[in-house]
């Protein structure tokens, strides 16, 4: 076997450079492969992460009735005294933090501009807010007992011209099917990166927006964040009511979860065709090798080797074409996308509504998985023997007599 390979080596290095490109093929074509799947997951795990951390948290406790597409102002279909019952959840072990929030519709305007936006009132205290506190680029955070003050997102402040400390008109919806409308102070702009979000959502404190609603002492939801993800079942077990339902962040970011198990089906699909495309390569390299070798071909059978001792040299080179290629592959592959994993993708702004449930940052950082680099090696591999078998079968079913003759 070590003298096969051996023999194997030798018979590449006659072409050195067909060798080098062929393998090359198979580098540049597997790290193409590696740094797509580093790109789908790290979109992928991005997008979930930034649903859970703005919008559906680990947990949320909500109303029977509450249909958040609706976005629903009625008192029957809120959450009587959210404060008293997100304290209440706090105090469970695995619960990080848990903050009641209300949701509104409603629209922005100044003399020159209008748009919708989804209200959010928040307790600007809680540790749910991070998000918000941490992005804010300008002005300072909202305060509970703030009257006046509302948080927006730079991409809806760069469309109206403003910055914080100007004015701005609040149109809501109420629980009686009204709409009331107030003037406020941008006290704050914020970016979280993620322009589908930072332009069509403003905040205003819990209190404020309950007030300017019509919703006192009620909320649309309890946001829960966890410790520990992996506890999300035991919480959502633990906090089981006859009164409200509990929504694991799997339920509420269904479209994600479908959406990337969508993704991976196609983009198996698209490995086999950069892989196929590459295994043509392969194959002229070695069909060409066995045309230029007949004559030595022809020998080796007259004197009596076998077509499967003949057939398992040229094996014998595809394999050492694959390892080669691999090898380099995963360098490359690594390489880059180490490199976007840390510089990112810049996509630029992804403007949503405010009811999406899919959202995107400004910038994608790669994530290269292990399973994704052992599957896409060993898929690399696969490929690449069964692109020499052709030119291995075609060897050893030549007859000694036409094989010397064709030399001639």
């Amino acid at each position: 076997m070590i003298q096969l390979f051996r023999n194997a080596l030798r018979d590449l290095g006659r072409n050195r450079r067909r060798t080098f490109f062929s393998a090359l093929a198979l580098a540049l074509g597997l790290a193409l492969l590696l740094l797509m799947a580093a790109f789908i997951s790290g979109e992928m795990d991005s997008a979930l992460d930034t649903a859970i951390r703005l919008q559906s948290g680990h947990l949320q406790v909500r109303a029977k009735t509450y249909d958040q597409s609706k976005t629903s102002l009625k008192w029957e279909d809120l959450i009587e005294n959210p404060d008293l019952i997100a304290n209440q959840i706090a105090s469970l072990a695995p619960v990080k933090v848990a903050s009641p929030r209300l949701y509104a519709t409603g629209f922005v305007s100044t003399r020159n501009y209008m748009s919708g936006v989804r209200i959010i009132g928040i307790d600007p205290l809680s540790e749910a807010n991070a998000p918000y506190r941490e992005g804010l680029l300008s002005g300072e955070f909202l305060a509970p007992d703030d009257r006046s003050g509302i948080l927006i997102g730079r991409p809806l402040a760069n469309k109206i011209g403003l910055s914080a400390g100007d004015q701005i008109q609040l149109s809501a919806n109420t629980s009686d099917g009204d709409v009331t409308e107030q003037t406020f102070t941008i006290r704050g702009i914020y970016s979280t990166q993620t322009s589908a979000f930072d332009g069509a959502v403003v905040f205003l404190p819990l209190a404020k927006a309950q007030s300017m609603t019509g919703t006192e002492n009620h909320a649309s939801t309890i946001f829960i964040l966890l410790y520990d993800k992996g506890q999300t079942g035991a919480v959502q077990e633990a906090l089981q009511s006859s009164i409200y339902k509990v929504l694991t962040w799997a339920e509420m970011n269904e479209l994600i979860i479908q959406t990337e198990d969508l993704s991976k089906g196609y983009m198996t699909l698209f490995y086999l065709i950069v892989l196929g495309i590459t295994a043509t390569v392969i194959v002229n390299t070695l069909v060409m090798s066995v045309f230029e070798r007949t004559r030595e071909i022809g020998i080796l059978a007259a004197i009596g080797m076998k077509g499967r001792r003949i057939m398992a040299m040229f094996l014998a080179e595809s394999t050492l074409l694959a390892i080669g290629g691999i090898l380099l592959g995963l360098a490359l592959g690594y390489l880059a996308s180490s490199y976007f994993a840390h510089y990112g993708f810049y996509i630029g702004d992804i403007y949503g509504s405010s009811g999406t449930d899919f959202l995107i940052n400004d910038t994608i950082y790669t994530k290269l998985t292990a399973s994704d680099a052992t599957s896409l090696t060993v898929l690399a591999f696969i490929v690449t023997l069964a692109a020499g078998l052709f030119p291995a079968i075609l060897a050893a079913r030549m007859e000694p007599v036409d094989a010397l003759r064709a030399e001639k």
